[in-house]
C-alpha cells in the first residue's frame, strides 16, 4: 500500500512539475492563434483602408514578424529545458579548491564560487541565478542565455499582441464605461458562466486580459535579469549585493551570452560559446556580502 501511495504521489509530483509548461504552451499558441484571427479576418473592411495598412503585403509582415517571435520563443524554451545545468558530467577537481568553494552535504562533493543546490531540481546547479517556476528547471551557467532570450521574445511577443489587441479594448468599451464592459475586461469567465456575454466576446475578451497582464510580468521578469546580467549578478548574488565577477558591461555580456552576444539573440542556432567554464570565474572586487 505504501509503494502505491508512494508511486502515485511521484506521478502526481512529476504532473505538478510540468503543468505550469503545459499552460504557458497553451497560453502562447492561443495568443497566437488569436492575433493571426485579428490580422487576416478582423483587419479594416474598408475599401480605403485595405489598399493601405491592413493590404495583403502588412498582413504578410504581421504575420512573419508574430511567427519568428513564436519560433524563437519555442526553440530557446526548448533549449532550456535540455540544457542541463547542474554539476552532473562535470569534473569539478584537478587544480584544486579555492576562495569561495563549498561543501554540498546532499551531493557529497565540493562546489565551486557562484554554484549552490537547488531542492526542487536536487542537484547543485552550476552558477545558479534561480529555479524557474514556469519552466520547471533551475536558470544556470550553461542555460542562462536561452532563458533571457526567451524571456526577450515573450517581452516583445506580447507587447505586440497587446497593441494588437487594443482594438478589442475598445470595441468593448465602445458602448462606454458601463458595470457591462468593465465587468467583461475584468472576469470574464463569471460573464461568460452567468450567460451575459457569448463565447467569442469572452475568448476576445480573456486574451486580451492575457496579454497585458502577461506583458506586466514578463517584463517585470525581463528587465529584472537584463539588469543583472549589465552588472554581472546572479539573484542570488543581488540578494547580498555582491559584484565580485563583474567585468564591465562588454564582458559581463559576454559571460552571460557567450562569445557572439551581439548575434546569438536573434537565433538560438547561431553558435555563441561562452567563455569560462561555470567553474572559476575572474574575480575583481570582495567576496564579501556588503549586509
Amino acid at each position: 500500500m505504501t509503494s502505491f501511495a508512494s508511486k502515485v504521489f511521484c506521478r502526481v509530483e512529476s504532473v505538478c512539475r510540468h503543468l505550469p509548461v503545459f499552460l504557458n504552451t497553451f497560453l502562447v499558441f492561443s495568443i497566437t492563434g488569436e492575433v493571426s484571427y485579428l490580422v487576416l479576418v478582423e483587419a479594416p473592411l474598408e475599401e480605403d483602408q485595405q489598399k493601405t495598412v491592413w493590404s495583403s503585403r502588412w498582413k504578410a509582415v504581421h504575420l512573419l514578424a508574430q511567427y519568428f517571435m513564436l519560433v524563437n520563443i519555442c526553440w530557446n524554451a526548448m533549449l532550456f529545458l535540455r540544457t542541463n545545468p547542474s554539476i552532473k558530467g562535470v569534473f569539478l577537481g584537478g587544480e584544486g579548491m579555492g576562495q569561495g568553494w563549498r561543501y554540498c552535504y546532499t551531493c557529497e562533493t565540493h562546489t565551486p564560487p557562484r554554484c549552490s543546490h537547488c531542492y526542487d531540481c536536487k542537484v547543485c546547479v552550476l552558477r545558479r541565478d534561480h529555479h524557474c517556476v514556469f519552466f520547471g528547471q533551475c536558470v544556470g551557467f550553461r542555460n542562462y542565455r536561452y532563458f533571457i532570450c526567451c524571456l526577450l521574445f515573450m517581452w516583445s511577443g506580447l507587447l505586440y499582441a497587446t497593441l494588437m489587441n487594443a482594438e478589442v479594448f475598445i470595441v468593448i468599451l465602445k458602448e462606454g464605461v458601463t458595470v457591462h464592459s468593465v465587468l467583461l475586461l475584468l472576469i470574464p469567465w463569471i460573464m461568460l458562466v452567468s450567460g451575459q456575454v457569448s463565447a467569442r466576446a469572452f475568448a476576445f475578451a480573456f486574451i486580451a486580459d492575457t496579454c497585458v497582464v502577461g506583458f506586466l510580468l514578463v517584463s517585470a521578469f525581463f528587465f529584472f535579469h537584463l539588469f543583472l546580467m549589465i552588472r554581472g549578478q546572479t539573484t542570488r548574488e543581488w540578494y547580498s549585493t555582491r559584484r565580485p565577477y563583474s567585468l564591465g558591461l562588454l564582458g559581463n555580456l559576454r559571460n552571460s551570452l557567450g562569445v557572439r552576444w551581439y548575434l546569438c539573440w536573434l537565433c538560438p542556432l547561431i553558435p555563441s560559446p561562452l567563455p569560462g567554464d561555470g567553474i572559476h570565474f575572474q574575480v575583481t572586487g570582495s567576496l564579501e556580502p556588503s549586509r
